[in-house]
C-alpha cells in the first residue's frame, strides 16, 4: 500500500524507472547458489586459520607458550598481539568509524582480555581441524580479575575497572542536552509520568558469520576479502593496524549475507594478514556460530528512565530522560542516537537529556539498525503512552497535538530538514486497522512512532556506456538490502533506458573512488546521487557526439526520454542505444566517474507502528495478532524491497520486544550462543505485516527519497510493550517482554493492588 502525502509537497513528478519493480540484479545469482560469499573464497595454497578465545570476561594474560602449536605438524603460523604494532599511525576519523587502537585490541587482546569471547592467538595451518587441534596447545596463563556485566553496577564507585586509563571509572562519557527550563516545564504540567527500563544486548540476526581471506603478497600489498557493508572502512582500519599505507591494501567486498550494522566493525582481517605475512600464503578465517556471539558485537543493552509532564489539553510541558548505555568492553555505544531521536517525534520545549557511554564485560557493541534510538523510543514512546492513557486521550490524537514538523528544532538544536512526522502520524490515525474495534479478552492494540536522522556520507560510482545502448555501472556500495538495483534505477531513469539495461556491479577499493559504508540508510540515497550524477555527465558527453554526427553545436541538442532532439531542427533525433552503437566513428568510449557528498542533502525519516496483541495471564506468552508499520519513504526507488525493509525490520523489533536476548551466567559466559538457544521470530510467529510508504519527497534528492533501511526497527519494541499494556492492564518495562517478563509484572501489579 503506498499514499503520497500532500502538505506543501510538491506534485509528484512522472518516472517511468523509478517507482516499478524489476527483478534484482543479483535475484538469480543469489537464489542458484552461484553468488560468491566471503566463506566461498578459494585459491592455491590455502591454509585456514582458528581463533583462541578467552574463557574469562576479565583477566590479566600473564603469559601465553605458543610453542606446542607452532611444534605441531600442518602449523604454519601463529600470532598474538605482540605481532601487531606497539603504535598506530593516526589517521582520518571519518573514514574508519572507530578509533584503530580499541579496534586493534578487539581484534587481539593484549595485557587483559576484557570479555569472554575475546580473541588473544591465531594460528594458520594445513586444515581447520589441524588449526583447532593446534588452539588447544597453546597455553595460556591467566590472573582472573573481577568481572562486571551490568550497567549499573560498573558505574558504582569502587566496581572492577576494565581501563585504568578511563577517569571516571567504568563511565567512559557522559553527555547532557539541555534546552528551556525544565522546572519551570514540571510546573506547567498537570499530570506527570516517570518509569524506569532495561533492556539486554541483542544479535542482528545475520545468517553468515564473519570472515576474511587475507594474501600478503610477495610485493607488500595485501590483498582481502572479506564480507563487509564498507570495503573501505576495513582497507583504512587494516592498513592502520598494521603501519601499512592505504594504497598497499586492496579489499574486494565479498556477497554479504546479512549485516544490520553488524557487519561495520572490523574483526579477522588484520589477524589473517598476519598470519598471511609470516606464511607468505593465502590464509582464510570463518567464525563459527558460537564465535559470532561471543566474539562480535550485538546491540547495546540499557538502563534507562524517563520523565515527562504533560498539561490537561496535551501538551507536552516537560522531558526529562537518563540513558546509560553499556558500551560492552570498550567506549563506543550509541547513546548519543538513544539522546538525539528519543524525543525527535514530538515538540519539547523543556529538556534535559544525559547519556552515559559505559564499559562493561560484554562483547563491544555494534551498531544494529538505527543504533540506539529502539532503545531510546522503548522508553520514551511507553511514557507518552502513559500520559496519554493517565489524560484520557486517543494516543495519536496526543501525538498529533505534540508533532514535530519541518523548522522545529532538535535537542542538539539543529533544525529538522523536510520531515513528514506528521504525514505518518496522521496515516496511522485514518488507518482501517487503526479505526477498526479489538474484540476479545485480554487483547490490546498498541502504537508507537520512532525517528531516524538518516546518513549522507560520501559515494562514487563510475559509468562505462556499451555499444549496445546498455550501461555498466560500478559503485563501492555493497547491496545488504536491493540498493544495488535501486541505484541502477537511478541511473537508468536520467538515461531513458530500463532497468535491465543497467549491469550495476560493486566494486573493489582500488577499482572505484571513495565510498562509505553501506548503513545508516545511505545507500540507495546518497549512492543513488552519484549515480545520478554520473548518467548527467554521460549525457553531455554524448550531446557532443551527437552534435558531431549533425554537424552542430553541443548547447543545441536536448535530450528527453532517452531521445536527443536538436532544438534548431526537431526532426534530428536520436535515441541513447542509436548514438552508444557509433561510439567508436566519433571519439570512442564513453565513461563517467562521479562523486557525492550527501552530508547536506539529508531526509530524515520517521515511522510508526500498529500492533495487536493477545496475552495469555496464565501463561504471560504474548501472541501478534496484527501488525502495520508505516514510514516517510519519500519516494519509493523500487517499493517492493521498500515494503521489505519495512517488514524486515519490523520482525526484527518484534523479536527484540518478545524473545530475543544475550543471556549471560554471573561469570560472563553467553549460555544461549546459538541460534537454538537465542530464539528469533519464525513465520510461524507472526501475522503477515503490512507495509504502509508514506511518500512525502525529500527535496535534498533529485528524485526525492529518503533513507529507508533502519527507522522501521524503532516503534516495535513500544508498540508491543503498548498492546500489552492495553491488553492486560500491566505496563512491562524490561526486553524481551518473554513470558516470564510478562507473569512478573502481572505479579507484581497483583501484590501492589
Amino acid at each position: 500500500m503506498t499514499t503520497t502525502a500532500d502538505r506543501n509537497a510538491p506534485a509528484p513528478r512522472a518516472f517511468k524507472v523509478i517507482g516499478t519493480r524489476p527483478i534484482r540484479h543479483d535475484g538469480y545469482d543469489k537464489v542458484t547458489g552461484r553468488a560468491k560469499y566471503g566463506a566461498d573464497v578459494q585459491m592455491a595454497g590455502m591454509l585456514y586459520g582458528a581463533v583462541l578465545r578467552s574463557p574469562h570476561a576479565h583477566a590479566r594474560i600473564v603469559k601465553i607458550d605458543t610453542s606446542k602449536a607452532e611444534a605441531m605438524p600442518g602449523v604454519h603460523a601463529v600470532v598474538t598481539s605482540k605481532d601487531f604494532p606497539a603504535t598506530i599511525q593516526p589517521y582520518e576519523a571519518r573514514e574508519t568509524l572507530g578509533d584503530p587502537n580499541v579496534i586493534s585490541e578487539n581484534s587481539m587482546a593484549r595485557a587483559k582480555v576484557l570479555y569472554r569471547g575475546h580473541a588473544l592467538a591465531a594460528v594458520a595451518a594445513d586444515s581447520q581441524h589441524i588449526a583447532q587441534e593446534a588452539l588447544a596447545r597453546i597455553a595460556v596463563e591467566y590472573a582472573v580479575l573481577p568481572a562486571v556485566l551490568d550497567v549499573r553496577e560498573a558505574m558504582k564507585p569502587g566496581a572492577p575497572q576494565l581501563h585504568e586509563h578511563l577517569e571516571s571509572g567504568n563511565i567512559a562519557k557522559h553527555s547532557q542536552f539541555k534546552g528551556g527550563d525544565l522546572a519551570a516545564g514540571f510546573k506547567q504540567a498537570d499530570i506527570t509520568v516517570e518509569l524506569e527500563f532495561t533492556t539486554q544486548p541483542v544479535h542482528q540476526g545475520y545468517i553468515e558469520p564473519h570472515n576474511s581471506t587475507a594474501l600478503w603478497g610477495q610485493d607488500g600489498n595485501l590483498t582481502v576479502w572479506t564480507s563487509t557493508q564498507g570495503a573501505f572502512v576495513v582497507r583504512a582500519q587494516t592498513a592502520a593496524m598494521l603501519n601499512l599505507p592505504q594504497s598497499r591494501v586492496r579489499v574486494i567486498p565479498m556477497e554479504i549475507g546479512g549485516g544490520f550494522g553488524g557487519k561495520i566493525p572490523v574483526y579477522l582481517d588484520a589477524v589473517a594478514a598476519l598470519l598471511s605475512q609470516k606464511t607468505r600464503r593465502p590464509v582464510k578465517l570463518v567464525m563459527s556460530r558460537r564465535e559470532v556471539f561471543e566474539g562480535t558485537g550485538p546491540a547495546a543493552g540499557t538502563y534507562m528512565r524517563v520523565k515527562m509532564g504533560a498539561t490537561k489539553q496535551g501538551k507536552i510541558t516537560a522531558a526529562e530522560a537518563y540513558f546509560a548505555f553499556a558500551a560492552g568492553a570498550f567506549p563506543g555505544s550509541p547513546v548519543g542516537s538513544a539522546m538525539n531521536t528519543g524525543i525527535a517525534p514530538y515538540k519539547v520545549d523543556n529538556f534535559q537529556i544525559d547519556g552515559y557511554d559505559v564499559v562493561v564485560n560484554k562483547p563491544r557493541v555494534a551498531a544494529y539498525r538505527a543504533p540506539g534510538s529502539p532503545q531510546g523510543a522503548y522508553a520514551i514512546e511507553q511514557v507518552v503512552d502513559a500520559l496519554a492513557k493517565k489524560l484520557g486521550m486517543d494516543p495519536m490524537e496526543f501525538r498529533l497535538k505534540n508533532v514535530t514538523r519541518t523548522g522545529d528544532r532538535a535537542v542538539t538544536g539543529v533544525v529538522f530538514p523536510s520531515i513528514g512526522t506528521e504525514e505518518v502520524e496522521r496515516a496511522i490515525a485514518s488507518h482501517p486497522h487503526y479505526k477498526s474495534k479489538l474484540t476479545g479478552k485480554n487483547r490490546g492494540r498498541g502504537v508507537s512512532m520512532g525517528y531516524w536522522g538518516n546518513a549522507g556520507m560520501a559515494s562514487s560510482v563510475t559509468i562505462n556506456v556499451n555499444a549496445d545502448g546498455a550501461i555498466s555501472l560500478v559503485s563501492g556500495s555493497v547491496d545488504i538490502g536491493g540498493t544495488r538495483p535501486a541505484v541502477a534505477m537511478q541511473a537508468a531513469e536520467i538515461l531513458g533506458i530500463t532497468a535491465q539495461d543497467v549491469h550495476p556491479s560493486v566494486g573493489d577499493t582500488d577499482s572505484v573512488g571513495y565510498t562509505g559504508v553501506t548503513g545508516g540508510s545511505r545507500t540507495a540515497f546518497a549512492t543513488g546521487m552519484a549515480a545520478i550524477k554520473a548518467a548527467e555527465e554521460i549525457i553531455r558527453l554524448l550531446k557532443g557526439r551527437v552534435a558531431l554526427l549533425w554537424e552542430t553545436q553541443p548547447d543545441v541538442v536536448d535530450f528527453q526520454d532517452g531521445v536527443f532532439i536538436s532544438r534548431k531542427n526537431p526532426k534530428d533525433t536520436m535515441t541513447f542505444k542509436q548514438i552508444a552503437g557509433k561510439m567508436s566513428s566519433t571519439g570512442g568510449p564513453v565513461t563517467a566517474s562521479a562523486q557525492v557528498d550527501a552530508t547536506k542533502f539529508i531526509g530524515p525519516s520517521a515511522a510508526g507502528m500498529i500492533v495487536d496483541v493477545e496475552v495469555d495471564p496464565e501463561t504471560g506468552k504474548v501472541t501478534i495478532l496484527r501488525c502495520t508499520a508505516f514510514q516517510d519513504v519519500g519516494k519509493a526507488a523500487h517499493p517492493s524491497y521498500v515494503e521489505g525493509q519495512i517488514q524486515g525490520g519490523t520482525v526484527q523489533g518484534i523479536g527484540w520486544a518478545l524473545n530475543e536476548e544475550y543471556y549471560f551466567s554471573k561469570d560472563g559466559t553467553m549460555t544461549n550462543s546459538s541460534f537454538l538457544d537465542y530464539r528469533i521470530p519464525t513465520a510461524l510467529d507472526l501475522p503477515m505485516i503490512e507495509a504502509v510508504l508514506i511518500e512525502y519527497p525529500n527535496p535534498g534528492h533529485p528524485f526525492g527519497l529518503r533513507g529507508v533501511g533502519e527507522s522501521s526497527l524503532i516503534p516495535p519494541m513500544a508498540a508491543v510493550a503498548n498492546a500489552i499494556e492495553s491488553a492486560i492492564g500491566v505496563r512491562v518495562t524490561h526486553l524481551p517482554m518473554n513470558p516470564g517478563e510478562v507473569l512478573s509484572a502481572v505479579q507484581k501489579k497483583s501484590k501492589a493492588e
